[in-house]
């Protein structure tokens, strides 16, 4: 079963920062991690639509630019928000990348930063036409992400020809994983709390977990 750190674990570092990546690194062998585009075009590593939550700073990360957000630190540490290309930097080959795209029209440029890459990519969302773009623009593995409604989520994988589907942890059961199983999909489940919770995913059969630390599934 893989382990793949959420945001690079912010149990080790403020989340999708290259710290957090780094430390994530040295322990894991497969991180993930959050893309939207920034107000002046760049990809940039953040889960929030907005800046509010993580920074001093207020407004949306679409209306700021490289700098700006460059110039800003992520809780209270000296971490400023990374980009996408920054983040492939530090990371080894050996580490394998899931990308969570936040919004669509973002494969292009996405393919471009990654065509050098050694590690291996696997790119997920809730949008399904993100990863629909993803699918016409290159050919990386795609998985949809859901929260709900197996039935349809697989079917929406089924229609994207997924690698994958990463549903919340909450909806499985050893007969839904085998169903995924027996329709070609692994199953990434996401985000996994405690111990308890993994060592179950692990008797249903998940192909991997995602999680904040990586203690939860040692």
């Amino acid at each position: 079963m893989r382990v793949i750190g959420h945001r690079g674990c912010p149990a080790l570092a403020p989340e999708n920062t290259l710290a957090a990546f780094e430390a994530a690194a040295t322990r894991l062998d497969w991180v993930e991690l959050d893309v939207r585009r920034c107000g002046s075009g760049e990809l940039v590593v953040f889960h929030d639509e907005t800046l509010d939550r993580l920074t001093d700073a207020r407004g949306r990360v679409a209306d700021t630019s490289l700098a700006e957000l460059q110039a800003l630190t992520v809780g209270d540490s000296d971490e400023s928000v990374p980009t996408l290309a920054a983040v492939f930097d530090v990371l080894p080959d050996r580490v394998a990348v899931n990308v969570e795209l936040k919004e669509s029209g973002l494969a292009a440029d996405l393919a471009a930063v990654v065509a050098d890459a050694g590690n291996e990519i696997l790119v997920s969302s809730f949008d399904a036409e993100a990863l629909r773009e993803v699918r016409e623009a290159s050919a990386l593995p795609v998985a949809f992400l859901f929260a709900a409604d197996w039935e349809s989520a697989l079917s929406v994988a089924t229609a994207l020809n997924c690698a994958a589907v990463h549903p919340h942890y909450d909806l499985l059961s050893s007969a839904r994983v085998e169903e995924a199983h027996d329709r070609g999909f692994e199953v990434n489940a996401w985000t996994v709390p405690d111990r308890e919770v993994a060592r179950r995913l692990r008797e249903y059969g998940v192909d991997g977990v995602v999680v904040d630390d990586p203690g939860v599934a040692g």
